[in-house]
Parts: C-alpha cells; sequence; structure tokens
C-alpha cells in the first residue's frame, strides 16, 4: 500500500518524458533514477510501526501476566492510545475487544468486569509504550493478542496494529518443607531438606532458593543460599563469607530433593527458615521469565550457646590405604564454652594447611596445586570438628598426621590463650598395580538392516569403578573411529553425536548386566554402515593414573535393499469391454519379508500416455489404503488383496479407460523402529500392459463414387450410411479434393455425435461457414449443402463417418467408414461472353496500389445483367473467391480481412479490373476473373445464367519498399539515439565549460579585490609615517 500511494503522489512529467522518449542509461536517466530514489526515500521516512511482544508466550494459570506494546514512526501527539483484543482459538478469525486507553466501553461482555475491578489493566510506560496486565490468568486467556493503535496520522501509512500468541499452560509447580522447630548448640551442623517437583510439557528451568526470616513477619526475608535457573549456587550479602569457606551448601540429592547445609551455626543463623521455588521458561526473545512461585511452610530454628574447656582428638576414617583411595582425617575439638579456634594440620611436623577463627582457609605452597585440583579440601562441619581430606593418595601423603588448635580471645588476637595438638596417627599409602582385562563378544554377528545389536564388554581385574567407552570402526572408512556411547564412573551415560537421534537407531542402551559385565544395545541398525567392528575401551583410574583395557568383536549388516525385488504378471493382457483382469506384484527378498513393513503403491499410465505414471492406490504398512487421485473411477472397480509376498489388483469390468501400462513399487522399512520414516529400500516391478478390446463397429458407408453438375445456384452432396447400430452416435466429416492431380483433401467442416459444427480452415470465414452448411436428411443420409456455388468449388466432395458408443464413463469411437466420392461439375453454356483472356504479368511495390485486368469486349443480350467473381489460386489447390459481384448490383467479400482493400474499377462500362491498394508480401500469386451473363426468364421468374466467361490468369510479383535515409534510421536503434542525444551532450558541455569559466572569473575577480585592498591599506601606512 505504502508503495502504491508513493507512485500516486510522486510528480510524473520527469518520469514520464523519459519512458516516452525511451531514452537509454546516460545522465538522464541518472537524474530521473535520482529523483525518484530520493522522492522514495522521503516517503518511506515516518512510517508508523507498531510492535508487540514476540511470541508464543508460555505463562501458567492463575499467574500474572504482562504484554508490552509500542508504536513508532507516527505523527501527531506524543501520547499515542493503545487498544487490546484477542482472537480465540475456537474462532480464529472473530476479534474480542479486551481494553482500551481511550474509550472505557471498549471491552466485550466477557471482559467488562475484570476491566473494570482492575484484573486486567494497561499501564503506560511512556507515550508510544503500554504494558498489559492480566493479574490473575484463566485458562479461557489463551489465544492471538492484537495490539492496535488509532490513527493520528495525515494519512494510512504503515502498520497500525502486530500480533502474539499467549498459550496458557497448568501450573505444575511444587515445593514441599514439613514445618518444625528444631533446637541446636552453636557450632552443630544443621540440614534442611525441600521436595521440588514440576510436569511442565515445555521445556523449563527451576531455581532454589532458601530464606531466613527474623522478627515481625513485614520485616523482609533474608537471602541464606539460591540455586538459580542457569544451576549457579549464588549466596545471599549474610551468607556470602561463610558460603565461601564452605560453611553454607545447598546440595541436590536425587531428582527432587534440595538439601540446605549450614556448618557451625550461629546465633544469628535463628529464626523461620523456608523454601522458594520458581519456575522459568525461555521466551522467543531469549530472556528468561519466571511463571510460577510457591513457597514451603516454615521452619523454626533456636541456637543455643555453649562453654569453654579445650582438648583435641583425632581419628581417621581408614589409616591403612592404597594409592587412588581417599584420606580423611577428623579433629575433634571439646571446649567448655565456645571459642575462636585456629586449627593447623601438620604430616610430620611440617605444616600442611591452617584455618584461622574467621575460617579462612591457607595452604602451604607446595599443596595449593593440588588443592586448586579439588584433590585436598580442609573444613569444619562444625565449630568443633575440622576435616581434612585428600581424594586421591599417593605415595608421598603416607607419614604421621596431627592437629594443632589454638584457642584465640577474640577472632583478631595475633596471641593464643592456650594451644593443643593432637596425639599422631600414623597413615600407611600402598601403591597399587593394574590387573585389568577385558573380553569382548556379540550375539548378533550377522543381522539384516533394521535388527537389534548386542555388544557384550566383560571387564576383569578392576580395583574400582571402570568408564567405558563404545566405538564403532565403518570398513569404509579405514583408520577412522566413531563414538557410539560412554559410561562414566558414576554411571553418566552420554551418547556419540552420530547416536543421539532416538529416531534413526531407537534409544540406545548401555546395560550394566553385573559387577563386570556390560551390554551395549542398539534397538536398530540403520544399513550396511553400521557394521564392521565394534571396540570396546573400558579405563580404570587412580592416583591421576589410569589403566585401559580393549577389545573388539565384528559384525555384517545386510541391506535390504538386497535381494528385493518385484514382479508383475497378468493372466490375460488383452480383455474384452465389460471383463474383469487380474494383476499379480510378487515380491522376492533375501530375508522375511512377513517380518518387516512393507507397503505396496500402484501405479498406472492411460493408453496413450499422457504424462508419467499416476498413482491409483497405495496400501500402507498398516493396512491403511490411500486412492490416488489422478485416477477416480479405479477406486469403485479395484479390489486388493494380500497373499504372503504376494499382492493382488483385480480390476472390474475393464473399461476403455483402464487400458494402459501398470506397474507396482515395493517399499520396505526397518523393523522395530517407529514412526517409520523414510523406506530403507524400494523397488519397482515391471510394466505390464493391458489392453481393452471394444465392441466391434459395423458401420457401412456407401462407397460408389457419383457426380453432380450444375449451372449455377445451391448444390447438395450426399453421404449415405447402409448400416449402422441403433444405440451407436454418428458424426461425419465433408472434405474436398481440389481438381489438381496432387491437392490435398481439404477439411470443410465436421458436425460430432452432439452435431456441433467445427469448420477447417480454409473454411473458417463468415462467408464461407454461411455456403456450406451440413445436415442430417434422415436416420442415414446427411448432405452438405453448398449454396451459391462457383468456380472455386469445383472438385471432388466425400465424407468420413465415424461410430460412437457411450460406454458408461464415456464416449468411445468404434469405428469409421469413407464415401464414395462425389465430383462437382459446372455445366458448360452454349454462348460465351466474349473477354480478354490473355494471360498478364504484373509488379507492385509493397505498400502500393495494383490493378488486376478484366475486361468485357462483348455485346449483352437486351434486359440481361452480369455478375463478377474474382478468384486467387492457393497453393492447396482450391481456388479462393476474393470478390463477388452479384447480377442484383451486391458486393461480397468472402475474404473479409481484404474487404477495405479491394476496389472493382468501372462495372458499368464493361471494365471489371480489381484494385488492391496497399500491397502486402502475402499478396502475391495468380488471380483470374469470372464474368455471368443474368437473365430473367419472364416476370416474377428467377434469374438464370445465359453465358459465361473466364479471364486469363494474372501474375502479380511483390517487390519489397524502397530503403530511405529515414527508414535506415529508424531501423538502426544505436543510430538513431546517436542522433537524438548528440544534442543533449553538446549541452552539457556547454553548459559545464560556462561554470568552469564563471567559476574562474569570480576566483580572478576575488583575487583582484585582495590586491586591491592590500594596496589600499599600504598606502595609508604610508601616509601615517
Amino acid at each position: 500500500m505504502a508503495v502504491a500511494m508513493a507512485h500516486e503522489n510522486s510528480p510524473p512529467p520527469l518520469w514520464e518524458t523519459i519512458q516516452a522518449e525511451r531514452i537509454p542509461m546516460g545522465l538522464a536517466q541518472c537524474l530521473a533514477a535520482a529523483f525518484l530514489f530520493i522522492l522514495l526515500l522521503g516517503l518511506t521516512t515516518g512510517q508508523r510501526v507498531v510492535t508487540v511482544q514476540k511470541g508464543p508466550l508460555y505463562r501458567t494459570e492463575g499467574s500474572h501476566v504482562t504484554l508490552w506494546c509500542k508504536v513508532s514512526g507516527y505523527h501527531g501527539p506524543a501520547e499515542q492510545n493503545f487498544q487490546w483484543s484477542i482472537y480465540l482459538p475456537s474462532a480464529p478469525e472473530r476479534e474480542v475487544q479486551i481494553v482500551s486507553t481511550v474509550d472505557p466501553s471498549f471491552p466485550y461482555a466477557i471482559y467488562t468486569q475484570r476491566v473494570r475491578s482492575r484484573g486486567i489493566f494497561v499501564e503506560r510506560l511512556q507515550g508510544d509504550a503500554v504494558l498489559l496486565h492480566i493479574t490473575e490468568l484463566q485458562e479461557r486467556d489463551a489465544g492471538q493478542y492484537e495490539c492496535h493503535t488509532p490513527n493520528t496520522d495525515e494519512r494510512y501509512f504503515g502498520s497500525y496494529s502486530a500480533k502474539t500468541n499467549l498459550t496458557v499452560i497448568p501450573d505444575t509447580l511444587s515445593a514441599f518443607m514439613a514445618p518444625q522447630a528444631l533446637s541446636h548448640t552453636e557450632g552443630d551442623v544443621v540440614e534442611l531438606t525441600c521436595e521440588v517437583s514440576k510436569s511442565t510439557v515445555q521445556h523449563t528451568h527451576l531455581s532454589v532458593g532458601w530464606y531466613l526470616l527474623q522478627g515481625a513477619g513485614e520485616q523482609r526475608a533474608k537471602e541464606i543460599l539460591t540455586l538459580s535457573k542457569d544451576f549457579i549456587l549464588k549466596p545471599g550479602p549474610s551468607y556470602e563469607q561463610r558460603f565461601l569457606e564452605g560453611g553454607v551448601q545447598l546440595n541436590k540429592v536425587g531428582n527432587t530433593t534440595y538439601k540446605l547445609i549450614i556448618r557451625g551455626v550461629k546465633q544469628s543463623d535463628q529464626g523461620q527458615l523456608y523454601c522458594e521455588a520458581a519456575e522459568w521458561i525461555e521466551d522467543p526473545d531469549k530472556t528468561w521469565k519466571d511463571i510460577s512461585c510457591n513457597q514451603t511452610q516454615k521452619t523454626w530454628l533456636a541456637v543455643l550457646s555453649q562453654g569453654r574447656d579445650l582438648s583435641v582428638d583425632i581419628a581417621a576414617a581408614e589409616p591403612s590405604l592404597s594409592e587412588g583411595d581417599t584420606l580423611q582425617l577428623s579433629c575433634v575439638v571439646e571446649a567448655s564454652k565456645s571459642s575462636n579456634f585456629k586449627v593447623i594440620w601438620l604430616l610430620n611436623d611440617m605444616e600442611v594447611a591452617r584455618v584461622d577463627p574467621h575460617g579462612v582457609l591457607t595452604w602451604e605452597e607446595e599443596y595449593e596445586e593440588r588443592a586448586r585440583l579439588g584433590q585436598l579440601r580442609a573444613f569444619k562441619p562444625s565449630n568443633t570438628v575440622y576435616v581434612f581430606t585428600i581424594s586421591e593418595v599417593g605415595l608421598k601423603d603416607k607419614g604421621t598426621y596431627q592437629c594443632s588448635v589454638s584457642e584465640m580471645k577474640t577472632p583478631g588476637d595475633l596471641h593464643s590463650i592456650q594451644t593443643v595438638v593432637s596425639s599422631g596417627i600414623q597413615v600407611d599409602v600402598k601403591p597399587i598395580e593394574s590387573h585389568l582385562r577385558l573380553s569382548v563378544s556379540t550375539s548378533t554377528p550377522q543381522v539384516m538392516a533394521g535388527d537389534s545389536l548386542l555388544l557384550h564388554c566383560e571387564v576383569q581385574g578392576a580395583t574400582g569403578p571402570v568408564s567405558l567407552r563404545w566405538w564403532h570402526l565403518p570398513p569404509q572408512q579405514p583408520g577412522h573411529r566413531v563414538l557410539v556411547a560412554a559410561m562414566e564412573q558414576d554411571g553418566a551415560l552420554s551418547l556419540g553425536s552420530a547416536y543421539r537421534d532416538g529416531g534413526a537407531r531407537g534409544s540406545l542402551r548401555v546395560q550394566k548386566e553385573s559387577s563386570g559385565t556390560f551390554t551395549l544395545v542398539i534397538p536398530s541398525t540403520l544399513d550396511e554402515n553400521d557394521g564392521g567392528q565394534y571396540r570396546c575401551e573400558a579405563t580404570q583410574w587412580s592416583r591421576g593414573r589410569n589403566w585401559t583395557g580393549k577389545g573388539e568383536a565384528a559384525v555384517t549388516v545386510s541391506s535390504m535393499g538386497l535381494g528385493l525385488q518385484a514382479t508383475l504378471r497378468s493372466r490375460i493382457a488383452t480383455v474384452s469391454y465389460g471383463q474383469s483382469f487380474e494383476l499379480f506384484c510378487q515380491v522376492a527378498a533375501s530375508y522375511a519379508l512377513e517380518e518387516v513393513p512393507v507397503s505396496v503403491r500402484w501405479l498406472f499410465q492411460p493408453s496413450p500416455p499422457t504424462g508419467p505414471l499416476h498413482e491409483l492406490v497405495q496400501v500402507l504398512p498398516s493396512g491403511t489404503v490411500v486412492w490416488g487421485t489422478a485416477q477416480p473411477h479405479f477406486q469403485g472397480k479395484a479390489q486388493l488383496a494380500k497373499t504372503d509376498t504376494s499382492f493382488r489388483l483385480h480390476i472390474h469390468s475393464a473399461l476403455p479407460a483402464n487400458e494402459g501400462m501398470y506397474q507396482c513399487e515395493v517399499k520396505v522399512w526397518r523393523r522395530n523402529v517407529l514412526p517409520l520414516g523414510q523406506p530403507a529400500a524400494n523397488t519397482s516391478s515391471n510394466a505390464v500392459g493391458i489392453k481393452v478390446v471394444l465392441p466391434e463397429s459395423k458401420l457401412q458407408v456407401a462407397t460408389k463414387d457419383s457426380s453432380v453438375e450444375i449451372a449455377s445456384g445451391n448444390a447438395a452432396i450426399e453421404c449415405r450410411i447402409v448400416f449402422a447400430q441403433n444405440n451407436s452416435q454418428l458424426a461425419v466429416t465433408w472434405y474436398l479434393l481440389p481438381p489438381l492431380a496432387d491437392a490435398t483433401p481439404l477439411q470443410i467442416l465436421r458436425a460430432n455425435y452432439s452435431s456441433i459444427l467445427e469448420y477447417g480452415s480454409e473454411f473458417s470465414s463468415p462467408a464461407q461457414k454461411s455456403r456450406f452448411l451440413s445436415q442430417r436428411m434422415s436416420s442415414n443420409i446427411f448432405q452438405l449443402q453448398i449454396l451459391s456455388a462457383n468456380l472455386g468449388d469445383r472438385g471432388s466432395y466425400y465424407c468420413v463417418v465415424e461410430e460412437w458408443l457411450w460406454l458408461v464413463d464415456g464416449w468411445y469411437k468404434l469405428g469409421e467408414g469413407t464415401s464414395g466420392r462425389t465430383t462437382l461439375k459446372f455445366k458448360l453454356i452454349e454462348r460465351e461472353l466474349q473477354m480478354e483472356k490473355t494471360n498478364h504479368s504484373i509488379s507492385a511495390r509493397e505498400g502500393e496500389e495494383a490493378t488486376l485486368p478484366c475486361h468485357l469486349q462483348g455485346a449483352l443480350l437486351p434486359g440481361s445483367h452480369l455478375s463478377a467473381t474474382w478468384f486467387q489460386v492457393k497453393s492447396s489447390g482450391r481456388d479462393s473467391a476474393l470478390l463477388s459481384l452479384q447480377h442484383d448490383g451486391t458486393v461480397e467479400y468472402p475474404e473479409e480481412r481484404l474487404a477495405a482493400r479491394l476496389f472493382l474499377r468501372r462495372p458499368s462500362t464493361g471494365d471489371f479490373s480489381l484494385t488492391l491498394s496497399s500491397v502486402e508480401r502475402g499478396d502475391a500469386g495468380a488471380y483470374y476473373c469470372q464474368l455471368q451473363e443474368w437473365q430473367q426468364q419472364s416476370e416474377g421468374k428467377d434469374w438464370a445464367v445465359q453465358a459465361l466467361a473466364r479471364s486469363g490468369y494474372t501474375q502479380l510479383t511483390t517487390i519489397p519498399p524502397e530503403s530511405t535515409v529515414l527508414s535506415r534510421i529508424c531501423s538502426s536503434p544505436p543510430l538513431l539515439n546517436f542522433i537524438l542525444y548528440l544534442p543533449l551532450v553538446l549541452i552539457l558541455l556547454l553548459a559545464l565549460a560556462v561554470f568552469c569559466w564563471y567559476c574562474k572569473f569570480r576566483k580572478s575577480k576575488k583575487s583582484n579585490f585582495t590586491g586591491w585592498m592590500m594596496e589600499l591599506e599600504g598606502s595609508e601606512d604610508a601616509k601615517k609615517t
């Protein structure tokens, strides 16, 4: 619409002038293009655009929903109005009005109450941007929302509304924590669990957070620790330091359980604790939106203070270890009062790590790297328990371990009140050796595509958990391997990129049959490329070292196209009309076809062929029959059947439309795969032709030759039917064979079985159609009427009769017969007119006129009139009448296209010469005229021909027009353009020269003026001195 309006408002003269003169690309076109570009650029600025929040959006029932809408490129007031409507899924074409910023009566009745109660309202963010609020989303609020801005511009230009889709989904988020009252002493460990679950169909994320509420209920709750939707732990400001020290943790236990752990609980932790879960969804604009939130009931936590007295004890979970094991040491501090402690861990009297009263952990330099990798940890689960762990012990970690505890008066003191060192505990580390052995086997060494593969990997001698890798070594790519699946030590399974699509090979599984036996299950092999070697790699890890065992097994996968072939046959190839026939499609393969999904598609090509084969019907593997649309008449006549691997198509009561080529196409799918998807193999059968023989025609047409002789006037040619079936219809076609020896028959007209006439090309003019008529005189006689016959109608006439029969679905031609020939002659009149019979040859230039001579030389009988007819000799052998002057003075033009160019010279004086104006190349040829003398027999009687004569032939030759200078220029576009644009180029060059001269003149004048001013200033200075 914008483009159309821009075109209507643009000033046309320059563009129309350039178009009319057809100026080629030059300066004028550049100027016009630049002008049009600037004009369009100007019109496209300021176009109104309405933008709405991108959809589709998913929001939960009962939630508070907002949708934004803004408008730009508008004219008028800065504060624009907005109207919101919805198109419900039940009536997607019907607009239901919701709320408007300008019209209080805008909402429909279904939304009126919610708008009045502010359940739905519009918040204006600024003059051209608003937010639609739905405070409590209902299921019926789902649909397509439209934001419309009423026009404030001078004209409509741009978009005035935008739409977005909103889908309402159930709120399935649940958060539960049993309410309880807990009492702990300072330094204890507090653990709370929260059950969070959801069953939303859409892809969503969860965030789970713990909060502490202290004092009055209206006080803001303090955030303890939150697992965000991005799976990042975020502590609250009050717990950030304790989180960094490991004093506050949030762990996910299982699928739905979240556990909060507070180590070394403090008096500041006292209050009401609760868990809050939120569900988040990613909108189309890549932002995340919380669509649901749920809080649990609150748990009361009371924290008691403790007394002071100091004793230290150290213990090991297991003092005798092997390489790779985990060492865990516990240092238990007993004091009569709660105090501040500094703990130092010692190995062979050398410091390893220390934890100050603030909980800050510091490692000795040689242990920092291992601590950074997570191999070393030191933390305190409570104020009286300190833990030191080495996840993968080595030989250098053996020795005597101690812990030193110093009691500090305040956390910042540099001097301790007392220090106690625990007794030493001896830790022994033994080196380990690997006895890993591995064997691979398969219970499916040879399978067909679609069958499942079972590969077994038995691991022996492993002293701990192992990780497993399955690889495929395709034979067509030597040295290349493809990851099939991987199972980590904790049992987590991941699939290779080529095997993640469950629709291709099904859901791959790695099953742990026993402590050391693993089975890889590929439910459905894809094709022969899935064959080859499969390798199993088992890896055992210990102390940064690993031991890997490998084994391989070979499998062969055969293609489903192997040996698949279809053979089509029929017991009979030629059937009579109304007879039934059967086609059998026999399918064979190198595997059991009964065990795989198979479909058969029957194809048909009518005879004669009109294009590719059409689909008749298809039988799907499920047994569903789908009929094609190209040949609908088959559906009621065809019967389908299946026996083992043979498919049968039975056609009842054959019709001519059933004649043609038949073919069957077979497709097979892999078993164990749903949905079926693309077929694994297909094949097409040979083509079988079926011929349908129509009932025999018994049509007989009289074949005896005859002649008809007339002097003038009308002629009648008969076509006689000797025998035809009573229930058939006849079509007759009339032909004329001109008298020339090598002439080709000309079709005059055809009357089909419905009596609809169709004239041949030589007889298609209105004058000819009015002279040649076909009539059925009786059940067995057809007659061709020739009105006002002339010499050009001479020749042999015959008819071709076709017998047609209606057969259920249409008319079919049974046969045809050709009649004998009837020669049309003109009687010779004893008296002949005297006229010039000399042959002439004239030339005429195209575009000029030519006169063809025809002169009467003798005298006429008293009371007689003359008629004259001009003929042109055609290449078909038939003389074509051009102009006819009747004896009553009327002139007829059988060739209407030439009427404006034909003129008789002076008929009153016996000069019947024909003048042909504006001669064309196609006018070349031979012409002659025929004169007839007519006389009325008596008063009131008809006129009769008394004498006639024919002139000699006049050969007309056309000459091409002369070539003039002007015609040469007009016929050469480059020369014409040069002449047209040379003056324009010269004018532009002259204008450019004038402009340059003008610029140079101004510059020279300015320099002269500057020099004059300098001279004037110099003279004034001289006067002063």
